[in-house]
């Protein structure tokens, strides 16, 4: 049994068929690909959070080529950081950096990294911490503070420095300056091109979708997982309820990409009480994206906009014709994705989706990117969860349950939600190929150890080559 129909549970269920198991797939939304899926609205199609196929990962890459044959698409890398009405390349261009700061503000930057490199902080227990380590305080107040709260919600210093290893790892303000300089960088975290499904990220794994039932596997969407029933040492059945309403359905293994704290909180009987504390204390970030079609040309070629700044609400900022011609039906129009981060409960996400609509236009006329009098049409599209939050308590918490859910040889939780972990696609892929051979094979696989080398991806800001 795999739970969830995204990255890695698809992934675990057509590695399965490749033994001649056949995995039943229970999703709980109305299509596969969770945050990897593509949204459409009168023939726009949509990338949610936007997803650069790009590893080292041999394996990885050898399956998406496999299975999109003539339909990936290789796709030039641009994406910027837009402050204070200025684009700002990265990596990051001397010329460029010191006519949009000027020259006063760029000796501040030097001279603040000097300051911070011969007297650093010693703990380095936050994000803030970690960045001006490396950077010194003037670059991160710039180009790390406010975006990267704009994203969690929380202060920098409520992050976790370890989020930071993982996510901009092997850059450094040396770095950028000595790009800047040769036009070269020494670093393999920075890529220029990169794969993509011609019809966005969707079309992959819907490809994965018809693998597995071609091979004999079931895909049940809306098909909500409310219960694992277990005996102490194995699950042995799974409480699902469906359009037919609920059934029980007996299991010999369960591969989750649910949320992790979700999991736990669905196990019947349920853990002591310090591990449900420990599930109620994980944290995710919910994400909307305001789909905007404007009349004209695209407004910036860039793949997104990093939007710094706490003038306006919106983070990023998607051209989707950047990434697939495919996903804009009509030449004379643009389409761009407008992309707030926030939680179920604040007023921004109770918004009705006419309210963001004219909220999102509002800003992108703010920005200076499109006059409002240019859209013509949107949608909005909602992802609850799509982020887990690297606050002070999550690495307790997740070693908590991780002890508790090794009791059960039979159960194996994956992806990025699944193991509260801020995995790209490949890394979640790779947990759901590992998972399905552990099934099968009786060398099993430590998959708390993929991803633990984050050095080889991109991005100066909070970001990765599949979502933020």
């Amino acid at each position: 049994m795999v739970i969830g129909a995204g990255p890695a549970g698809l992934t675990a269920a057509r590695e399965l068929t490749t033994h001649d198991i056949k995995p039943v797939v229970l999703e709980m939304s109305a299509s596969v690909g969770g945050i990897a899926r593509t949204e459409s609205h009168n023939d726009y199609r949509f990338d949610i959070g936007g997803h650069r196929f790009f590893t080292k990962v041999k394996e990885v890459d050898d399956l998406w080529h496999e299975v999109m044959g003539e339909d990936f698409i290789r796709v030039s890398r641009l994406s910027r950081i837009y402050y204070r009405g200025k684009f700002f390349a990265y990596p990051l261009q001397l010329l460029g950096t010191l006519r949009n700061l000027g020259i006063y503000e760029s000796v501040r930057i030097v001279l603040s990294y000097l300051k911070w490199n011969v007297f650093p902080i010693r703990d380095e227990e936050n994000f803030e911490q970690w960045v001006i380590n490396r950077f010194g305080r003037r670059l991160y107040l710039h180009f790390f503070k406010s975006y990267t709260e704009k994203v969690w919600g929380i202060p920098c210093t409520q992050i976790r420095a370890d989020w930071a290893a993982q996510r901009i790892q092997n850059l450094s303000l040396v770095r950028a300056v000595l790009h800047s300089l040769t036009g070269r960088h020494d670093t393999s975290t920075l890529i220029d091109e990169f794969y993509y499904p011609r019809l966005g990220p969707g079309m992959m794994w819907q490809r994965f979708q018809q693998l597995v039932e071609d091979a004999g596997g079931e895909v049940h969407l809306r098909s909500q997982v409310i219960s694992l029933r277990h005996d102490g040492d194995r699950v042995r059945s799974i409480g699902v309820q469906d359009d037919s309403g609920r059934r029980e359905l007996q299991v010999s293994h369960v591969i989750s990409s649910m949320p992790l704290s979700g999991l736990v909180l669905k196990m019947d009987p349920p853990p002591p009480p310090h591990v449900l504390d420990a599930a109620r204390s994980l944290k995710y970030r919910d994400f909307l994206i305001v789909t905007l079609i404007l009349q004209g040309p695209d407004p910036f070629p860039d793949n997104w906009l990093y939007v710094h700044g706490t003038d306006v609400m919106v983070g990023r900022i998607q051209n989707f014709r950047s990434w697939s011609e495919e996903l804009v039906p009509e030449p004379d129009k643009a389409s761009i994705g407008m992309e707030y981060f926030c939680n179920t409960d604040d007023p921004l996400w109770n918004k009705s989706d006419d309210e963001l609509l004219a909220f999102a236009e509002d800003e992108l006329a703010r920005l200076g990117l499109a006059a409002g009098s240019k859209v013509v049409d949107g949608a909005v599209i909602r992802q609850e969860k799509a982020y887990p939050v690297y606050d002070e308590h999550y690495q307790d918490a997740v070693d908590v349950i991780r002890e508790y859910l090794e009791k059960f040889p039979n159960l194996q939780s994956v992806g990025r939600n699944g193991m509260h972990r801020y995995n790209n696609q490949d890394h979640s892929m790779l947990t759901g190929l590992l998972a399905a051979r552990n099934v099968v094979e009786k060398n099993q696989r430590d998959l708390w150890e993929v991803n633990v080398e984050r050095s080889y991806h991109e991005e100066f800001v909070t970001d990765e080559a599949g979502d933020v």
